[in-house]
């Protein structure tokens, strides 16, 4: 197990990671505190036994339905509503035990009850475990439209344990290794283990040691940029047309539209001269070692919903984060017509290649 710590102006959270992290790390994390845990329906129908035995005693369980659709005002009120029937204090602790749905929605309402109380992240899927239990990002959606309403509240403690993992479906394990693999387009350490272990992208034991470097690439740049005034938004890489897709066509996880949206995100790259030719085909090989990106027919008109991305600056334009080389990430804008028009000639020479 190894440990991580994020130190910025306004907090203090520590990450621990590894085999073994929840039997040594828990005990003391939870011990003597009021806890209020969250969790979905396919979590506690999996380890029912693992929450009845560490969080039921120590406080109220409450189990929202799994999935995107729960990331509501609607199942967040019934968040606030039932710590308040608890009588969660402020000294009390929420832990959020479950995927990106659960951390999302969990560390929002600990950010907003009685102002803001302790929260514990517990991540239990691929994806939240690389990515989303880091960094003190909670959202919910509104109107369709993705993380629109949200607080950074860094936890004070996230558990990393891929013991949580044996029990993942193949899909979720995709979608991990989407945000893996921008990862990968970011830093150039773990572009080469992506690389070098091509072919086993899915074993245990190459995940067990990404996971890790995944980490501590977000923690370095959360310290330097908690806020995401700068640095922090290279971490939306492939995010720009992924969330539209996504929005416009719901039919695969969030991870794999990341990988969709960098596969489109960097035809725009090459043509505008920014990406290699060579680097790109280089991602792209990964891309399609996880997934085969749809040519999809309305691909112009679903990319739209990219004009409510929260990275845009100016009504009408389009800003996304792109590969530039090895290592090195880099913004680019352009007007809506000029974005769709890039996102329609991407889905044409897909559909040139079937």
């Amino acid at each position: 197990m190894k440990k991580i710590e994020i130190k910025t102006p306004s907090c203090e959270s520590d990450i621990y990671c590894g085999e073994g992290a929840i039997k040594k790390v828990l005990p003391e994390v939870l011990g003597g505190r009021n806890i209020f845990t969250v969790t979905d329906s396919n979590v506690y129908k999996l380890y029912g036994g693992f929450i009845a035995q560490n969080f039921a005693p120590l406080g109220e369980v409450h189990v929202i339905p799994a999935g995107e659709k729960s990331k509501n005002y609607s199942c967040l009120l019934g968040i606030l509503k039932h710590m308040l029937s608890a009588g969660l204090k402020r000294g009390g602790t929420v832990v959020a035990l479950g995927g990106g749905v659960v951390g999302d929605i969990a560390g929002l309402a600990a950010s907003l009850y009685m102002r803001g109380v302790r929260l514990v992240q517990i991540p239990t899927t691929l994806l939240s475990q690389v990515d989303s239990s880091v960094g003190g990002k909670t959202a919910i959606d509104l109107c369709g439209v993705k993380n629109i309403v949200g607080t950074f509240y860094q936890p004070g403690t996230v558990i990393v344990d891929p013991l949580f993992l044996k029990t993942l479906p193949a899909r979720e394990i995709r979608c991990g290794l989407g945000e893996i693999i921008k990862y990968g387009a970011l830093d150039k350490e773990i572009y080469v283990k992506l690389i070098e272990n091509k072919n086993h992208l899915k074993s245990d034991e190459f995940l067990r040691d990404i996971t890790y470097d995944c980490i501590a690439h977000k923690a370095e740049v959360v310290r330097k940029d908690e806020r995401e005034s700068g640095l922090r938004k290279t971490l939306n890489l492939g995010h720009t047309t992924g969330h539209a897709f996504e929005l416009f066509y719901k039919r695969k996880s969030h991870g794999e539209f990341v990988l969709i949206g960098m596969y489109y995100e960097l035809y725009i790259a090459v043509k505008k001269g920014i990406c290699g030719r060579e680097y790109a085909d280089s991602l792209i090989e990964l891309i399609k070692k996880v997934i085969t990106v749809p040519a999809y027919e309305n691909a112009a008109g679903a990319c739209r919903g990219a004009a409510y991305d929260k990275k845009n600056l100016k009504a009408g334009e389009i800003s996304m984060v792109v590969p530039a080389e090895a290592g090195r990430a880099e913004e680019i804008r352009m007007d809506m017509e000029e974005y769709a028009s890039y996102i329609s000639a991407c889905a044409q020479s897909l559909k040139e290649k079937l």
